[in-house]
């Protein structure tokens, strides 16, 4: 009997494990300098929690900001819970950080995608584009057109 070592996944969970670590100095001593987040994720996914109205509106993934103002961020084992404001109105939200499929810091040029099994290489998968692709791509944009890190040269 072999067996292999699922090097996609061990990524996965050690790039996860880096954005605890982040939010919970985030939530420790606040966000420094210039550094803010965008945040997308799967809103459908099932441990996800968001108002009807958010999920309504963005049914499949939705991208949020961690800039100038946040408030009751609590970092879990399994996920985050933070409010944010949409339009003035502060919503709770509880992202799971599986449902998470990019994270990026643009002040420093940073980014994480997350792939999963089910989504489609965009052009040639073990070529990363770079980070500054999705820094500029206008917000809407974002979810379909970056690829920061990708893991899909590691999988069978």
């Amino acid at each position: 009997m072999s067996r292999d070592i699922d090097y996609g996944n061990l990524m996965h969970t050690a790039m996860r494990g880096l954005i605890r670590t982040v939010l919970l100095d985030i939530a420790d001593n606040g966000l420094p300098g210039n550094h803010h987040f965008f945040i997308t994720f799967d809103t459908g996914h099932p441990d996800a929690e968001l108002a009807d109205w958010l999920s309504d509106r963005y049914p499949g993934e939705m991208t949020v900001v961690m800039q100038h103002w946040f408030d009751n961020l609590d970092v879990g084992e399994d996920g985050f819970a933070i409010t944010l404001n949409f339009g003035d109105a502060p919503e709770p939200l509880y992202i799971p950080y599986d449902a998470i499929k990019t994270f990026v810091d643009p002040s420093v040029e940073f980014g994480l995608r997350f792939e999963s099994p089910d989504d489609e290489p965009k052009g040639d998968a073990s070529v990363p584009a770079p980070v500054e692709e999705l820094i500029n791509t206008p917000q809407e944009e974002q979810k379909t057109d970056a690829d920061i890190v990708s893991l899909d040269s590691f999988r069978k």
